[in-house]
């Protein structure tokens, strides 16, 4: 970061905002993109307490698919559960 920026952003934490670095922004972009739209709407189904079985009717899936995509988002998410997982991706905003 540019000495001048480096300089002020003990400041603007000081004073309750952040400072976050482009390098580290650019993590926290690529992160924001890592689940697939339709692993964002599985789990979003999730969130609101569906089943495997009822998010498969919903979206026109198998219950196997909704399974498959929930593991994934997961992994990706490096959570526990899919409770966890949906407390991330709430978090971040990505389940909008």
């Amino acid at each position: 970061m540019p000495i001048e920026e480096l300089g002020s952003a003990p400041r603007s934490v000081h004073e309750g905002g952040r400072a976050v670095g482009p390098e580290l922004a650019l993590t926290f972009r690529e992160a924001e993109n890592s689940l697939k739209e339709r692993e964002r709407k599985v789990l979003k189904q999730a969130a609101e307490g569906l089943s495997a079985g009822d998010i498969a009717k919903r979206l026109y899936l198998s219950p196997g698919t909704v399974r498959n995509y929930l593991s994934e988002a997961i992994q990706k998410l490096e959570a526990k559960n899919r409770i966890d997982a949906i407390g991330i991706a709430e978090k971040n905003g990505w389940l909008d």
